[in-house]
Parts: C-alpha cells; structure tokens; sequence
C-alpha cells in the first residue's frame, strides 16, 4: 500500500491544477467564490489553471471599462447579449505604444486582445470608444490633429487560431478589427467601423453578420472615397484571407450614397535586408459571396492603396487588379458596379473556403 499512497501525495504536490468550474464576471460581485469584478481578473484566474481544458467565463450584464488579454488556450467568454455586457476602452494608436511588445500602437489601442488558440466570445459587444469623429473633424494642420487615429475593437494577435466571435458586437471607428493572427470566424454579429476596419493578414470567415460602414467627420467630398471597408494584407503563400458570405453591407445614417470601397489592398511596411518598404509578398485576399449591399457601396467597388517606397516616401500605389479579390452573388442597390478591369474568376466557391478555414477545427455552431 506504500506505493499508491506515495503516487497520492505526489500528484496533490504536482503544480497541475484540474480545470476551475466556470468562472463569473460582475460588478455585484461581493467575495462570492469564482467571482471578479474584472474580465481581466477572471482570466488571470483562468491562466493559473494549467490543466489543458476549457475554462467558461461568463459575463454578467454591465460596462467594463478595461484592456483585456486572452492568453489562455481553450477560454469562453460568454456574455449576457450585445445590449447588455459591454466590454469598452479608448486607446489609440498614437498613444499606445506602451501596450504592445513591439512598441505598436495600432495592436496596442486594441480593447480585447486573443492571443491564444482556441477562444470563443459570444453574446457582448467589444467597443474602443476613442473619439475618432473629434480628431476627423479636425482639419489638416491644426496641432490638435494626431495622425494615427487607429483605434483597435477586436485584436486577433498572432498567437490566435480558431476563434470564434458569436452573436457579438465589435464596434469602432478606423481599424476595427485586426486579424494578426491565423483562423477567425464570425458568426451572426456586427462588425461597425468606418477606413479600413476590417484588415490584416489573418484568414477571417464572416458570416451571416451585419457590416456596418459608420460616419466620418471630416469633408470628404473631394476625394474618390469616403472609407474602406477592408484592407487584407494576405501574404501569398496564404489562400484565404477575409472573406464574408451571406452578410449584409449597411451603413448609419450619414454615410453618402456610392461612397466606401469594398476593400482595398494593404501592403504593410516592413523591414527587410535591403531596407524598409511595403511588403511586395502581401497581395492581399477577400471576397464577397452573396452578400446584401446598400447604396453606399462606390460603383467601382474596389480602391487602391498607397505603400512605403523604398525612399521612405508613401508613393508605391497597388491596384486592386493586381489583387486577390473577388465578388460573386452580390444583391442590392449597392451590387451594381462598373468594370474597372477586376479577373473574372477568383476565390468564391464556400465550400472550398470552409474546407480551408476549418480544416482540423469543426466549427462552433
């Protein structure tokens, strides 16, 4: 009997934990076991279980006002529906630096970071609440004006891969969303943003979900376009990049007819061994598959993007031509467009796409 008492003692002494019983979030919370007043507190609870199983937090309804980080695997993050558990910061690019390990503002303005596999969040909004219609408004020159406005709702770090946002709300201005990372799928949500503000380089499925273009501030009348719905920075050797299936493209209340692009191609600068320029392998990919699109989607559908010259000056232009985009099935007063010498044939067979996304991951229903 000597050995299986000794195996006993040995496994309480081991620093394994077993999984935590599903953890809370709520303001009320009154030293009530399992429960924190922060989604931050909660998940350094879930961090120190090491167990290898899923943690659920779930969030009672409430704003919380905070930054935070999912480094976890295997992590729920169920709140108590869109209008009611509102997770919200205002950080911005040109003063967040210090949140980011590489010193970068744009990830480091982001109000919930997942850097971790396997995560699900459902059933809350995600907000970066920075007054980005302040700054637009704003003219050129005036010192008040920051020039790196971005302001990051949702950040899919590169640590990410088969995240799941359900029936959830990201919502911001410039840069909402930033897939850095490798797998996202969202499903029955909204995604808000005004330029850009669905980018990156991740491989991102969004379906059956509203794509809200939201206000600018500043007069745009003069330029071609007023905002940019994505900007995908697909490397090559990827095959997927942001692609939105059955999704319906609407706007607030403001938002000129024919004024936002689809998506326009974002070569990120980069520093390679002969210098710092935009990256030439990022030939970003997206496509639009039988999705609805309102009257402020432009008759072109697609824009350009300027990129860092290998002089330091934002003077290379990429073409959407030259780009891996493609649309099929679109409907709507938005879905008439104009040819602009866009390939014919291109990345719109779903089932392909699902085969690529969710390869060795079923997907959360």
């Amino acid at each position: 009997m000597i050995r299986p008492i000794l195996l006993m003692l040995a496994l309480l002494a081991s620093p394994v934990q077993a999984a935590p019983a599903d953890l809370r979030v709520s303001q009320g919370c009154t030293g009530a076991a399992r429960c924190f007043p922060t989604i931050g507190a909660a998940l350094a609870e879930a961090a120190r279980d090491t167990g290898g199983g899923w943690v659920t937090i779930r969030i009672a309804a409430g704003d919380y006002r905070e930054k935070p980080v999912v480094s976890r695997p295997r992590v729920r993050l169920v709140g108590s529906g869109v209008a009611r558990t509102r997770v919200h910061f205002d950080a911005v690019a040109q003063t967040a630096r210090g949140y980011h390990r590489d010193g970068w503002g744009t990830p480091g303005s982001a109000t919930l970071t997942i850097d971790a596999a396997d995560v699900l969040v459902e059933g809350m909004t995600v907000e970066n609440d920075y007054d980005y219609l302040a700054n637009d408004r704003l003219a050129d020159g005036d010192p008040r004006k920051i020039g790196n406005p971005q302001a990051v709702a949702l950040l899919a770090d590169i640590h990410s891969d088969r995240v799941t946002v359900r029936r959830s709300a990201l919502v911001g201005y410039q840069d909402t969303l930033f897939a850095n990372g490798k797998r996202l799928h969202i499903v029955d949500g909204l995604v808000a943003g005004n330029v850009d503000f669905i980018f990156g380089n991740g491989t991102v499925l969004i379906e059956g979900s509203e794509i809200r273009t939201r206000v600018r501030a500043a007069d745009t009348r003069g330029e071609p376009f007023q905002s940019f719905v994505a900007a995908p920075s697909t490397l090559l050797d990827q095959p997927v990049g942001i692609v939105f299936y059955r999704s319906r493209l609407t706007r607030e209340a403001g938002v000129p007819d024919r004024s936002v692009a689809l998506a326009r191609p974002w070569h990120p600068t980069t520093r390679f061994a002969d210098g710092r320029y935009a990256n030439p392998r990022a030939v970003g990919q997206a496509s639009f598959i039988d999705c609805t699109m309102a009257a402020h989607i432009t008759p072109d559908h697609w824009a350009p993007m300027n990129g860092t010259a290998r002089d330091g000056t934002m003077t290379d232009v990429f073409r959407p031509q030259d780009s891996r985009f493609f649309e099929r099935g679109s409907a709507g007063p938005g879905a008439v467009r104009r040819a602009i010498g866009m390939p014919a044939t291109g990345l719109g067979d779903i089932a392909a796409i699902r085969r690529i996304v969710f390869a060795g991951w079923p997907p959360v229903r």
